[in-house]
């Protein structure tokens, strides 16, 4: 168990995200990002689980099969598309489970969550091609993300890929997030 470890790689990734959030115009979202982890629902699983170069919830899943750190993680954090995951259509056509669209400025600082993963999980390798990598890795097994949130996911990946961090931020505050998209 690594109890410093791990409070300090929640912690990192926390200041980065609240860093990125704040420069985009969504304070309080930054203030409160992943504030779960430090719950001992969370945080205690992480500990054990840490190895400092990915998420202990993969770890955890491999070990018991289930990762209880995550079912308690996404369904308070509204930034995560499972959070989005709901019955789609009415009682009498049968309902399925279906990727619900998500607001905008749950898409914004779940692409500063993704970015953020990457540059404390990558160190000195992060590349900001990192991020888009690593969705396209699982894109195709995404089936139940809304297919309006993914296509935005992978347009903001992309940007910040090819055109970079600054102006990305800057399309997400002045074009993303304002009203009437």
């Amino acid at each position: 168990m690594d109890v410093l470890g791990h409070f300090r790689t929640i912690t990192r990734h926390h200041h980065l995200v609240m860093q990125y959030c704040f420069r985009a115009g969504l304070y309080w979202q930054g203030l409160t990002h992943d504030l779960s982890k430090y719950s001992p629902e969370e945080f205690l699983v992480g500990a054990k689980y840490y190895q400092g170069t990915r998420s202990p919830n993969n770890a955890e899943r491999e070990d018991k099969g289930v990762s209880t750190a995550w079912l308690h993680h996404k369904g308070r954090n509204k930034h995560h598309f499972e959070y989005w995951i709901d019955y789609s259509g009415n009682m009498d056509d049968g309902r399925v489970l279906a990727g619900m669209k998500m607001p905008r400025r749950y898409v914004a600082e779940m692409i500063f969550d993704r970015v953020s993963a990457s540059r404390v999980y990558k160190g000195d390798e992060y590349t900001n091609k990192a991020p888009l990598e690593y969705f396209l890795r699982s894109r195709d097994k995404c089936w139940f993300i809304h297919p309006v949130t993914l296509r935005q996911m992978e347009f903001l990946l992309r940007m910040w890929a090819e055109k970079g961090e600054d102006h990305t931020i800057r399309y997400i505050k002045n074009v993303f997030l304002k009203p009437n998209r």
